[in-house]
């Protein structure tokens, strides 16, 4: 009997078959594994803000046909009336199950406008091309391919002895004898030294990657390194969200299970070859005629795709492995681009100020580099912050992060989304009713990040959430929602749950909000300045380029500064990035820039707690 029990115990868990119609897709599902979990295991797109952990609301799915278990109940399908997260429903038998709208619908704002798509870009590249045509091998000419280069670089007046990548030496000889002995070649001088790189097909286009590697969204940009010609941008959903939407879901996932580190690294490295894939096809050309490629991100962002370990990032004092720009061969990481493309990750401040933040300082530049005061920051699921003191001359810059969490983009919300088709993206209250605009103006499906602002400082300008944040108002849109406090924006239908703002989604944006104002105050205080001394506020970030200043302003979230210190200027890390690209001299800059912003650790001030405290409040 006891090894009945014994075999009994280490029996497998049973599996069953898991359909969603409206993907199409059959999977498996054992019993002790998450509809979620499942999923992603099966690379099916259900979005999950915070990565399966059961507090938001993105990953919404109705049980049609089948026996669930959830919250330690076995339930009928027939009892499944309403909306469930996935990530807290496992089987307990074959299951039929809808999915959210907002759980599947297309990111339509994986934003690629950096507002200075008019601003050509200095050309000055670190690889260059030139056609060679050979004498073509015979019995009495019997140097190798890669002499036979090296010997007519010779004949024109260039080193002999310029080193060569392997890969490419490999591709050499097909490459001679398909185009009757004419090749392309690519050289780049890093550290001093020139080398050949690669090699391409007769008069093949040189390409360059440029790769804004954002938490949410990864944004990319194609350019002509013979001209600094913007070819092509495309953008898509970093898939590393379907680990949670904030870097700290991150790192503790990458942490605490084996091989996760890699799985997320990997994750990054597909999504950056799906880019150069598509952008090179695009103009009609291959991604191995990418020859160079630059990538910024936030530190986490960067030390997950170099696969650096993260663990010391997710505790304080939140030290790096390094902050210098790093240069590596692109195939040692995976990507797919020409045999010897180097990969150049931008150079980071300290903290969670990564390489972006970078970018978006050597973007805006021209707005910060005067006399005065200055600040940029780039808000999103990290906000980081750089103030700017100028005195004519010189400037002195002090650089942040704030922990702001998803919430503002729609993360760690109830019924919050991406910027996709029927995400409510502003929300005003007109004479006591609600007045919604939708992206694609159809049904509202739930709320995206610019929505959240819109809705909440909606809110509280009607007297429905009071100045401490507290759901008061008594109207017919207020009411509970499992024993809490919600506001209903649109109402449940045959194939859409309800989308409402709850009062745990108050507390959210409240804690990111402050977070944010906290971070501004401080620096401020940092550099011996009052927040109102502030004469250029720009606002950077994709999201950024979409929020409402005044919806801000009227929440806390900003300082109250007249409107016209305010500047949105989009994507700037990603026209930072594509000038690293593209220049020697502005990857050169960026590096130094850097080196001359001052790292502080707000939280370690002794009036970090204080001021948080003071601006949780409206």
């Amino acid at each position: 009997m006891a090894n009945a029990h014994h075999d009994l115990a280490l029996s497998p868990p049973r599996v069953h078959a898991l359909r969603f119609p409206a993907l199409d897709r059959d999977i498996d599902c054992a019993e002790n594994e998450t509809l979620f979990a499942a999923a992603r295991r099966h690379g099916l797109r259900i979005v999950g803000a915070c990565g399966g952990r059961g507090t938001c609301g993105s990953c919404m799915v109705r049980v049609q046909e089948g026996r669930v278990h959830r919250e330690g109940k076995e339930s009928e399908h027939s009892s499944h009336k309403k909306w469930l997260r996935a990530c807290c429903v496992q089987p307990r038998s074959d299951l039929v199950a809808d999915v959210a709208p907002r759980s599947l619908a297309p990111v339509v704002r994986a934003d690629v406008r950096t507002g200075g798509e008019d601003q050509a870009l200095a050309c000055e590249p670190l690889v260059a091309a030139q056609d060679l045509q050979l004498p073509p091998a015979s019995l009495q000419d019997l140097l190798g391919d890669v002499d036979r280069v090296r010997r007519a670089l010779a004949q024109q007046g260039q080193p002999r002895a310029v080193a060569v990548d392997w890969a490419a030496a490999a591709e050499l000889p097909g490459l001679l004898r398909a185009h009757d002995w004419r090749v392309s070649l690519r050289s780049a001088t890093h550290g001093g030294v020139p080398r050949i790189i690669g090699f391409a097909r007769p008069e093949a286009p040189l390409l360059g990657l440029a790769v804004d590697l954002g938490t949410t969204n990864a944004a990319a940009f194609l350019l002509d390194l013979k001209t600094g010609q913007r070819l092509a941008s495309l953008g898509l959903e970093n898939p590393q969200v379907a680990w949670g939407a904030d870097l700290i879901s991150r790192i503790n996932h990458a942490i605490k299970e084996p091989g996760a580190a890699e799985t997320l690294r990997q994750a990054a490295v597909s999504a950056i070859n799906a880019l150069a894939h598509d952008l090179a096809r695009a103009v009609g050309a291959q991604a191995s005629d990418i020859a160079d490629a630059v990538v910024c991100g936030n530190t986490a962002m960067q030390h997950l795709l170099a696969g650096w370990p993260v663990s010391q990032l997710g505790r304080a004092p939140f030290v790096s492995a390094m902050n210098e720009a790093l240069d590596v061969p692109a195939r040692s990481l995976g990507l797919k681009l020409a045999a010897g493309a180097n990969l150049h990750l931008a150079a980071s401040v300290g903290g969670f100020v990564g390489g972006d933040h970078v970018g978006a300082m050597l973007a805006t530049e021209p707005l910060w580099a005067r006399a005065g005061v200055s600040l940029v920051m780039d808000i999103g699921t990290n906000t980081e912050i750089s103030l700017v003191r100028h005195d004519g001359r010189e400037a002195r810059i002090w650089s942040s992060s704030c922990p702001s969490g998803p919430a503002l983009e729609g993360g760690h919300i109830a019924s919050g989304m991406r910027a996709a088709e029927g995400a409510i993206e502003r929300v005003a209250i007109t004479d006591g009713v609600l007045r919604l605009q939708v992206i694609g103006g159809g049904q509202p499906i739930g709320l995206c990040g610019s929505g959240v602002l819109d809705a909440l400082a909606a809110f509280v300008r009607a007297g429905w959430v009071d100045a401490r944040g507290r759901i008061v108002g008594r109207v017919p849109e207020v009411g509970t929602l499992d024993g809490v406090k919600a506001i209903t924006l649109a109402e449940e239908s045959a194939d859409v749950p309800a989308v409402r703002f709850t009062q745990h989604d108050v507390r959210a944006v409240q804690l990111a909000k402050s977070a944010i104002r906290t971070g501004v105050k401080l620096l401020a205080a940092e550099a011996g300045l009052d927040e109102t001394r502030i004469a250029r506020f720009v606002i950077a970030g994709a999201f950024g380029a979409y929020i409402s200043v005044e919806s801000c302003v009227a929440i806390g979230l900003l300082p109250d500064l007249p409107r016209e210190r305010y500047t949105q200027v989009g994507n700037a890390a990603g026209l930072g990035v594509q000038q690293m690209l593209a220049s020697r001299t502005r990857r050169e800059r960026a590096a130094r820039l850097a080196s001359e912003c001052r790292y502080v650790e707000l939280s370690s001030r002794g009036d970090f707690q204080k001021t948080f405290l003071q601006h949780i409040g409206f």
